[in-house]
């Protein structure tokens, strides 16, 4: 195996707008962190990706545990146009507990300087200022404090690893009764339960939307059955009402299904281990024995629950009668993919509603889709939604119309479906019997969820830290229309043969693990499709040729990787029957935009794990 540190590329410097969460001079301006001899771990996120929530949530244990040595550093490349907007993005670093320093980089300007394609990317910086490694995807934690093991090791030996506190600032929010509340469910008494996420709680609310009646809870993040008051949640979400006394929640960040009785404020959990799922593990069993991932929200219908797993782009089903859990539809591969639910593609689903026939309702945040999920013919249909990298706010005709990022969906009485289109901050309705998408409500802040209220509809504004009560239009609202595509760098290209290739190295420790077959598999498709004359599809090499169409200028391709490593036994004991080597699984996807230029370079590497020299 390559030495993963072998090359010595020396770091670009960070650039961006400005800086969050580091001391501020006279003038109330953050400044930047002086980093020289720490060892600095680039996390390139940004904050509407699951997978980046992910990675944050891997970073924390390792943080504390290399405390003094190393510094974490969010360089924040947004996708949307919202997450450019600055007072958001400080929004969001509060909302998902950030706490190191954060670069915010609306014009990518250090994201094109390290040459990163996908969110979320990790760079490893060391004490001298060189690049040494680089990592794409999740589940890199272990090969991780591997590698910084070595360096603290190395730099401790050469005098060039300098110790010192963490340049983290924490904010000082406002107190509010509610924190980034998430999702709204409406209880048979006339009151209403709302996900409190970022107090890590789940509280009611008098009639009125406002006066908190009880909560479910300590406040303190964890994962921990018991009373109201000594229960723990970790960024609940989605709410559903099973029967007339239990309230199930979407425990996300626990990946774990819990259940609150509402008499007598108890807690437990009903599906999920507590760790997240990953490539391999079960897809259907026991509930408590299942894995889960990120569950985002829930929706009954028939007895059975409905759980948007956004974490690994698919719905699952909780089987109440029977406790279990299973895919109900989606492959893991993200993108906008209709058909046969075990051949549809998610991104993100976010939240769900179910129709008087039966039909559930997705809002497919990462493609900015509303989708619907027939369960009489097992099929999946996109309403609303043009793909991963296309959004924006106009109205009109579904197969035209443009969203931002939504997060909830609302059935209405009238069989009409209003979407929380959140980063538009609006409230949106399709109409399955005109086929037109319009505007009811805007200038609200990051609108998550809605739910009906005596006619009208209470509004979860999760930025704004409140529920709205809002009436709905008679007369749908003219809204100036904006369209925008992700704008991430094109890679220019040669048309005709393309060599692609993605580099996997196994952290120190570990080797491919091959005992049960290949240990590593590729997928690749384009947008549109007829951009690849030839190479699409699964295989398990990580090189590949393909054919780029020499009749298109320009085109995205998908790149879907996974590779699985073991721990290597410990020297003179390859025999010992009582070894059981740990195994971890690595992945990513990315969507490359392509510019095809005559004479441009027809290699494309991609790191996964690893360097290129």
């Amino acid at each position: 195996m390559r030495n993963l540190r072998q090359p010595r590329v020396r770091a670009p410097k960070l650039t961006g707008r400005s800086w969050i969460n580091t001391a501020v001079d006279k003038d109330g301006v953050a400044g930047e962190p002086d980093l020289s001899g720490r060892i600095v771990l680039l996390d390139f996120w940004t904050f509407c990706c699951a997978n980046c929530l992910h990675v944050l949530d891997e970073l924390r244990e390792i943080e504390a545990e290399f405390a003094g040595v190393l510094v974490v550093v969010g360089v924040h490349s947004p996708k949307f146009v919202h997450e450019a907007d600055h007072d958001a993005l400080v929004a969001a670093c509060e909302r998902y507990d950030v706490r190191h320093p954060v670069l915010d980089d609306p014009e990518l300007s250090t994201w094109k300087a390290f040459a990163v394609r996908a969110w979320p990317t990790l760079s490893v910086i060391d004490p001298e200022g060189y690049v040494v490694a680089q990592m794409s995807g999740e589940g890199h934690a272990h090969g991780l404090r591997t590698l910084l093991r070595e360096l603290v090791a190395e730099h401790e030996a050469k005098g060039t690893l300098r110790r010192g506190d963490s340049p983290y600032v924490p904010p000082q929010p406002e107190p509010t009764a509610l924190r980034f509340p998430g999702k709204v469910i409406a209880l048979p008494g006339g009151t209403y339960l709302v996900s409190d996420t970022a107090h890590h709680s789940v509280v009611e609310l008098d009639a009125d939307g406002e006066s908190v009646l009880r909560r479910f809870g300590s406040g303190e993040r964890g994962l921990l059955d018991g009373k109201a008051q000594e229960a723990r949640f970790s960024e609940p979400q989605g709410l559903c009402l099973l029967d007339q006394d239990t309230v199930l929640v979407a425990d996300s960040v626990n990946h774990a299904l819990r259940a609150i009785n509402l008499s007598t404020g108890e807690a437990r959990t009903l599906a999920g281990t507590g760790h997240q799922w990953s490539q391999g593990s079960a897809t259907s069993g026991p509930a408590r024995e299942v894995d889960l991932s990120s569950p985002w929200d829930l929706v009954v219908v028939d007895g059975r629950v409905i759980i948007a797993m956004a974490g690994i782009h698919q719905v699952w089903v909780y089987d109440p009668a029977h406790e279990t859990a299973s895919v109900l539809a989606g492959t893991t591969n993200e993108g906008l993919v209709d058909g046969p639910l075990d051949e549809a593609w998610f991104s993100q689903p976010s939240g769900l509603t179910a129709d008087a026939n039966g039909n559930v309702w997705i809002a497919d945040s990462e493609s900015s889709a509303l989708r619907r999920l027939d369960l009489s013919t097992g099929t999946v249909t996109t309403l609303v939604g043009q793909g991963l990298f296309d959004f924006g706010l106009r109205d009109g005709a579904a197969g035209q119309a443009l969203l931002q990022h939504p997060l909830g969906v609302t059935a209405l009485p009238d069989g009409s479906i209003a979407i929380s289109d959140t980063y538009n901050g609006a409230i949106r309705r399709y109409d399955p019997a005109t086929g037109q998408v319009s505007t009811l409500i805007t200038g609200l802040r990051e609108p998550s969820d809605a739910v009906l209220a005596d006619g009208d509809l209470l509004v979860v504004e999760s930025a704004a830290h409140r529920l709205t009560r809002v009436r709905v239009p008679d007369e749908a609202l003219r809204v100036e229309s904006a369209a925008y595509r992700t704008q991430r760098p094109a890679t220019d290209l040669a048309p005709g043969e393309l060599e692609l290739s993605v580099v996997f190295e196994p952290p120190a420790g570990q080797k491919l693990d091959e005992r049960y077959g290949p240990s590593t598999q590729l997928v690749v498709s384009a947008s549109p499709p007829e951009f690849l004359r030839s190479g699409a599809g699964r295989d398990t090499p990580l090189r590949r040729t393909l054919v780029l169409n020499e009749a298109l200028e320009s085109g995205v391709l998908h790149v879907s990787v996974k590779a699985a490593s073991c721990d290597e036994p410990p020297e003179g004991a390859e025999d010992d029957e009582e070894f059981f080597p740990a195994c971890h699984v690595h992945q990513q996807d990315w969507g490359i935009p392509v510019r095809l230029a005559p004479g441009a370079p027809n290699r494309l590497p991609l790191i996964l794990r690893g360097t290129e020299a």
